[in-house]
């Protein structure tokens, strides 16, 4: 449920678990939310701090479990430190390429008392220096992004889910309109672009229609908006697209989090091509 509110919504979605079976029955929606781009913050219980590594009932290394499959996760072991701990969490998820990101906390630590105060903005930037996530492209390379799609002959959007996640179907619409692009969509874009516009070729794929495949295969330059060249995408990656000469990627696996990223560079791009 947390994972699907947060996928229509665009807003983090909440999973609170006891322990140990529990926090295991969280992997799978924890590593689809991950490769997914969803952002999730799950709350997962564990046995009292004294208790851990004790083989005690119901407890499991979940942090352990979970890294690979989270943004970040946190053992808490202190009352004091959980309104930090919370409000971190919802910024790493919502923020850069959004995920899940997973807090685990001893029962003991939930029952103590503590002094409240909740972070603010700026002490939750400041407690995380190596955490800085791209929101805006380099000018130079927005101008070299439009350098390129004038001078292609054949160039094709690619656009993968990660235009929805930025509620920048607009942006999209407009650079393909500006520039009379063709547009395929992935499955994971479906309703980023009409399906009964004149630039819109369809699906690309296995599932997708011959003209996006035919269309991808013969770009001289792809511009991939937000996707990630999957495999039922590209199939066989050495036959994929070979008469290409160039890939421009912008905010691969783009997210709502990057929001300003694409549809400043989107933007960016059509803006400048409008004045040449």
């Amino acid at each position: 449920m947390a994972e699907g509110y947060a996928h229509v919504t665009g807003r983090p979605g909440v999973a609170m678990v006891t322990s140990g079976p529990a926090a295991t029955n969280l992997v799978t929606p924890l590593c689809d939310a991950f490769m997914d781009s969803i952002p999730m913050v799950a709350i997962t219980g564990q046995v009292p701090t004294s208790a851990i590594g004790t083989d005690a009932f119901q407890e499991c290394d979940t942090v352990g479990i979970t890294r690979s499959i989270t943004k970040h996760n946190e053992l808490v072991m202190s009352a004091d430190d959980l309104p930090l701990a919370i409000r971190q969490a919802f910024h790493i998820a919502t923020t850069g390429r959004p995920g899940p990101v997973l807090i685990d906390v001893p029962k003991d630590v939930l029952q103590n008392m503590m002094t409240w105060h909740w972070p603010t903005d700026d002490e939750v930037i400041d407690s995380l220096p190596g955490y800085k996530p791209t929101t805006k492209g380099h000018p130079r390379m927005i101008k070299e992004a439009a350098k390129l799609i004038l001078e292609s002959k054949q160039p094709i959007l690619y656009v993968g889910g990660g235009v929805l996640k930025a509620r920048a179907a607009d942006a999209l619409r407009e650079l393909a309109e500006l520039t009379q692009i063709p547009v395929v969509t992935t499955l994971m874009a479906r309703g980023a672009f009409p399906d009964n516009h004149p630039l819109c070729l369809g699906m690309p794929g296995m599932h997708g229609t011959a003209t996006a495949v035919t269309a991808m295969q013969r770009a001289d330059l792809l511009i991939a908006l937000g996707s990630r060249f999957d495999d039922r995408v590209t199939g066989k990656v050495s036959a994929f697209a070979q008469m290409q000469k160039l890939f421009m990627l912008i905010s691969i696996r783009l997210s709502r989090a990057r929001c300003a990223s694409l549809m400043y560079r989107s933007w960016a791009i059509a803006d400048w091509l409008s004045k040449r």
